[in-house]
């Protein structure tokens, strides 16, 4: 059923009683020309592009829960494109454009909704270093303002400026970018996925491969064996546990990040903040409340779930520029799994093992590569090539010294 507003109408004459499932519920077939493994968004866009761009449709999408249960259900929502280094840059572009027109192309309410994002920055080091990379996007096509405190006091009047404990003197501007719902994003790409002929598979957890000469031809899982030609890992936080099972060790860590939110209150922050002189990031949902995240939790783990003392400095973090953040309740909070990369930048590339796939390491970047990545994973598995924009997510790129260090951190995931 294609949505609009005369479908809508039509539904509503017959007391909505005419809607059809968004997809199907299939038994797994005995063999696939592509599996997925993880039904999050990146999984999900994956298949949808193997499909409509490529014409591969008999396509499994495999997820141990129910789909979105992960990462793409566990995110504060934003999407940007504001990157500097080559590899990121015109990548996240990319996903950038493919957000723009996603609900077109699917034909679905992802809610994206471009209300730009502030990135503050408080030292005149910060400052210089900001000022490059909007001159990077702006070399590349990309949207970028630099701010000055008098600019940032009229986007941005309700920060601390009386007596703040890091000054606010600016900030980098992004006009396009802002947030989308993530369950939305989940649901759109299966909708659209499933009417292009794709199983959609929940409840179905992966627990071992299938190899002749050495070759994946297929994978083990809780509901039965399942041949393919050819399988795709998209399982973000899991991919060591999974990689394991291919005798692969991987240059990832998985640690938890966690994310708030709020009670709801009346309109407040028009775009997305973030905090330069810590890390604290908050918009605010369409029901009122502030959704906000900072570090990691800093041990390696494969829970959903964090810790107090990260809680208690995410608020400082946001308290720092907004103390009014105090007096205002939390409603619930939640942890992802975050697969760490050691240099803060994902991995999209074909694996040692001949048949088998990998896109991962997407640190804190995951949920807002999720059109691009689905399109240029779909490009590597459908033409065994990468796609161009994304020819330096290389795997060997570590053994080779070639790595992108976006923040300028170091080799270590944390620091990322």
């Amino acid at each position: 059923m294609k949505y609009s507003i005369f479908s809508l109408a039509k539904a509503a004459m017959s007391g909505h009683r005419g809607w059809t499932r968004a997809w199907r519920d299939p038994a797994p077939k005995d063999h696939y020309d592509v599996i997925i493994i993880g039904g999050g968004g990146h999984g999900l866009a994956t298949a949808y592009f193997l499909a409509r761009e490529f014409g591969i449709r008999n396509v499994a999408v495999l997820e141990k829960g129910w789909i979105g249960s992960g990462n793409a259900g566990r995110n504060t929502t934003i999407i940007r494109s504001n990157y500097m280094l080559p590899g990121n840059v015109g990548f996240y572009e990319l996903s950038m454009k493919l957000w723009e027109r996603m609900e077109q192309d699917l034909n679905y309410n992802t809610m994206v909704s471009q209300r730009g994002i502030i990135n503050l920055y408080h030292s005149d080091a910060q400052r210089d270093a900001f000022a490059r990379r909007g001159n990077s996007m702006r070399i590349n096509g990309i949207d970028a303002e630099l701010l000055d405190a008098e600019q940032i006091r009229k986007e941005l009047p309700f920060l601390n400026y009386s007596n703040p404990r890091f000054p606010i003197m600016g900030g980098l501007l992004q006009r396009r970018g802002g947030t989308a719902r993530h369950d939305a994003v989940v649901w759109g790409y299966a909708r659209a996925a499933n009417d292009l002929g794709v199983d959609i598979i929940q409840n179905c957890e992966v627990i071992g491969f299938q190899r002749t000469n050495g070759r994946i031809t297929g994978v083990e899982t809780t509901r039965g064996n399942i041949a393919a030609g050819k399988v795709g890992m998209a399982v973000a936080g899991s991919t060591s546990r999974v990689a394991a099972m291919a005798g692969l060790k991987l240059p990832i860590e998985s640690h938890v990040l966690q994310a708030f939110v709020s009670e709801a209150l009346k309109p407040l922050i028009p775009g997305v903040v973030t905090f330069g002189a810590g890390h604290f990031y908050v918009s605010q949902s369409d029901k009122g409340g502030l959704v906000f995240g900072g570090d990691l939790d800093g041990y390696n783990s494969y829970a959903q779930r964090g810790n107090m003392p990260v809680m208690e400095d995410v608020c400082e973090g946001g308290m720092a520029i907004m103390p009014m953040l105090g007096r205002v309740r939390l409603l619930r909070q939640w942890g992802g799994i975050m697969d760490m990369s050691m240099d803060g930048t994902p991995i999209i590339d074909r694996t040692p093992v001949d048949g088998l796939y990998l896109n991962a390491g997407w640190c804190y970047g995951g949920f807002k590569a999720t059109p691009g990545s689905g399109l240029v994973f779909a490009h590597l598995m459908a033409r065994d090539e990468p796609h161009p924009e994304a020819a330096l997510f290389r795997l060997d790129r570590f053994r080779r010294g070639a790595m992108i260090d976006e923040k300028g951190q170091g080799a270590q995931p944390n620091l990322h």
